[in-house]
């Protein structure tokens, strides 16, 4: 594929006034961002949002509060992903600090129930005698779950942030701030931030009743490392709502405030506490607990994050890490399948879908996402991979991922507005989606697909662009900026990670790892040479003398004291 076009952004006023605490190179990077003011940069929790606007939630906190007060049984559904996750182990460990004496979980099994709320979970929880079911991260599309449900006698609560369908579920109380017309100033709230604002919402109707007369209200504020964890892992925007929830549960989780399921995780990922980044929570925390639910039974997660003995959460912790591995060895096997096909399929550049759909009868339909994933970073195009939803199944489950400018899941919409007996059910955001289809309907969905994909992509949404924050001052180049860049986020989804690019003189190279490149560089302008890691830059010929680079400034801890690094993006010769 063609390589990424490096664009610079546009300088923008810096705004402020600035304190000195905030050096200049964070200024113009926050201003960038749209960030010009240190309320703006790093907002706080005093300044979040607060949640009366958000549609649904006085009929949902009745609902919880009346329960809790007749002592009925609550019981907090999650989903299989890291955000349903976190989003369970908070609301159980929220209604508990609440005072809620009978609360329990469950997760459907993505082999056995499917997505959600399904009329084969409810089946399974009538074993539990619930009274009221909280879903959290999911219930927006559940429609015959919900039904299912209520016609046992349950109340049902939905707390979800994904985008609703044309009819919304028939549940007793929904809070979405993506509901049509719904006034909360943000929707970019994950599902964790979803019910963490609704335990907010409860714990103040619950104080205005008097529960807490003779002592404080018990501190949210202790969920606020799986709030964190929940919101970076699901690739929401971080917004300036988002980015002081997890900047504070970031705080929590360095100071070792975390829960033990999650400071056994930093410990089994061989992260360092006390330096903690959204970045370790994405590519390191995230998957091992996206892990048990891809390949195993998310419950081995959630009990992970709701474990108060520290002994426990290392045995979870370790084998969460041991299917992490499992689950990295069957993607690499599958994302191979994919290049491997679409290698077949295609005799030229120009022979690239314009948005492929991948199927493979062996593949685990846990691993889809992250293939179709990977697929679209190496090809920029939209893509679906399917596999079936069990092992000879005649239903087919799909993952969809896409590029900035494909809404994919309004593409997925149309599609089925235009063809509506060939999906059985979608969901999703403008970046990623799910959905489901008989085996027998992948064709005639292929092509539906690939018709409306030639109506709305165009070259100029097709060629890969990465924003660059431009070039760093000779004097920015040491540990000062390094660790001001590392400790100045939450970086993230809207909010990215600092990217420079300049010319460099590549002074001497050697491959480490089998695949990755091991650079010393000369900046034109310092006599000091600069050390520089490209992971997976090794492609079989030696680099030229004088190269264009795309690269982050990092401390490089290995070597310790004072060093820096540039880790690289994008090499390409000068």
């Amino acid at each position: 594929m063609a390589a990424p076009r490096i664009v610079r952004r546009a300088e923008v006023d810096i705004g402020g006034p600035w304190p000195d605490s905030i050096p200049p190179l964070l200024r113009r990077l926050y201003a960038a961002r749209g960030a010009g003011s240190p309320d703006l940069a790093r907002p706080r929790l005093s300044g979040l949002l607060p949640p009366d606007a958000m549609e649904g939630m006085d009929l949902a906190t009745s609902l919880l509060q009346q329960a809790m007060a007749e002592d009925r049984h609550i019981v907090v559904v999650g989903d299989f992903d890291c955000d349903g996750a976190t989003a369970c182990a908070t609301g159980v460990r929220g209604l508990r600090l609440l005072g809620a004496r009978r609360v329990s979980y469950a997760v459907p099994n993505r082999m056995v129930h499917g997505y959600g709320l399904s009329p084969a979970l409810v089946e399974e929880l009538a074993a539990l005698q619930p009274d009221l079911l909280l879903t959290v991260d999911h219930g927006i599309a559940c429609h015959a779950g919900i039904e299912a449900a209520r016609a046992h006698g349950w109340q049902v609560v939905v707390t979800d942030h994904h985008l609703p369908g044309p009819r919304l579920p028939a549940a007793d109380a929904i809070v979405n701030p993506n509901l049509p017309g719904d006034a909360f100033p943000s929707k970019a709230l994950a599902g964790v931030g979803v019910v963490f604002y609704l335990l907010l919402a409860l714990r103040r109707r619950l104080r205005d009743g008097g529960a807490f007369e003779g002592g404080e209200a018990p501190d949210l504020g202790a969920l606020l490392d799986l709030v964190a964890v929940g919101t970076v892992a699901d690739l929401v925007p971080l917004d300036a709502n988002n980015r002081a929830l997890v900047a504070a549960g970031l705080r929590r989780l360095r100071s070792g405030l975390g829960c033990a399921g999650l400071n056994a995780l930093i410990a089994a990922c061989g992260r360092e506490q006390a330096r903690l980044t959204a970045s370790d929570i994405g590519f390191a925390i995230g998957p091992r607990l996206n892990a048990a639910g891809r390949l195993e039974d998310m419950a081995l997660g959630i009990e992970c994050l709701l474990t108060d003995d520290a002994q426990r959460a290392g045995e979870l912790a370790t084998l969460l890490n041991g299917i992490n591995a499992e689950r990295r060895a069957v993607q690499q096997d599958m994302t191979d399948d994919a290049e491997a096909a679409l290698s077949r399929a295609m005799l030229a550049e120009t022979d690239v879908p314009l948005a492929p759909c991948l199927f493979d009868a062996e593949w685990h339909p846990g691993v889809i996402g992250l293939v179709a994933s990977k697929m679209k970073e190496r090809l920029h195009r939209p893509v679906l991979a399917f596999a079936p939803s069990e092992p000879g199944s005649d239903l087919l489950r799909g993952s969809a991922r896409s590029i900035p400018g494909f809404h994919i899941r309004d593409a997925l919409a149309a599609v089925d507005a235009a063809n509506p007996d060939l999906v059985q059910r979608f969901g999703g955001h403008a970046m990623a989606a799910g959905l489901t289809l008989a085996l027998a309907n992948l064709p005639a969905f292929e092509q539906a697909w690939q018709a409306h994909a030639a109506q709305v992509l165009d070259d100029g949404l097709l060629q890969a662009e990465m924003l660059s924050d431009g070039e760093l001052r000779p004097q920015e180049f040491d540990r000062f900026h390094a660790e001001a860049l590392r400790d100045g986020g939450p970086w993230g989804q809207g909010f990215p990670e600092p990217l420079f690019d300049g010319l460099f003189e590549v002074l001497d190279w050697r491959v480490v790892g089998e695949r990755h490149l091991k650079l010393t560089l000369r900046h034109p302008d310092r006599r000091e040479p600069l050390a520089a890691i490209h992971f997976g830059g090794w492609q079989g010929q030696p680099p030229s003398t004088h190269a264009h680079l795309a690269y982050r400034l990092a401390p490089d801890d290995y070597r310790g004291g004072q060093a820096v690094q540039l880790v690289v993006e994008h090499r390409a010769q000068a």
